[in-house]
């Protein structure tokens, strides 16, 4: 597995690396081709300890983020919510990486900082079509409430969001 990491107001130790890539290295069972693990460390106000993990392996991105008091405790726990999600969605990501389908782009849209809703990020990344049931997936190891895709079967940009009562939908403009 590559490794990346990187840390935001605090500087990342090699004990802290050494522990990622122990409990890292589990995950390398699951995957064919090396994956490629970008590691995010996150010190808060107060003593809450961020850990953001992404990991990205054949067109797909698993991502998973957990905050304690305890670095340590949030790089655990982390992982596990990452070797959840590919337990939850083995089968499916079995099919997608087996048949080497369409990859899926990740990252959020925009982040709102202030209540003046300005724009402090912006990413881009490509657009891959893929079926909507794909898409659902790619949100869920996401952890995200929305994903931007094209959908293959009308060629559209299309956004699929959670629904309140947690069903999905899917905006797809008309040109």
């Amino acid at each position: 597995m590559k490794y990346t990491y990187s840390g935001k107001a605090m500087e990342v130790s090699d004990s802290l690396k050494a522990r990622v890539e122990k409990k890292l290295g589990k995950l390398e069972r699951y995957f064919r081709d090396e994956p490629e693990a970008s590691i995010r460390f996150k010190q808060a106000k107060g003593a809450q300890n961020i850990v953001e993990v992404t990991v990205s392996v054949d067109g797909v991105i698993l991502r998973a983020e957990e905050s304690s008091n305890d670095m340590y405790l949030s790089i655990d726990r982390a992982v596990d919510k990452l070797e959840s999600q590919i337990r939850r969605h083995r089968t499916k990501l079995e099919k997608r990486i087996r048949t080497n389908e369409l990859e899926a782009p990740a990252e959020e849209a925009v982040e709102f900082e202030e209540p003046r809703y300005d724009v402090v990020r912006t990413k881009r990344f490509p657009v891959k079509p893929m079926s909507v049931e794909d898409a659902i997936t790619q949100m869920e190891l996401l952890g995200h409430n929305f994903f931007l895709f094209q959908n293959e079967d009308s060629g559209s940009v299309c956004v699929l969001y959670r629904r309140n009562d947690d069903s999905y939908g899917v905006l797809e403009p008309e040109v």
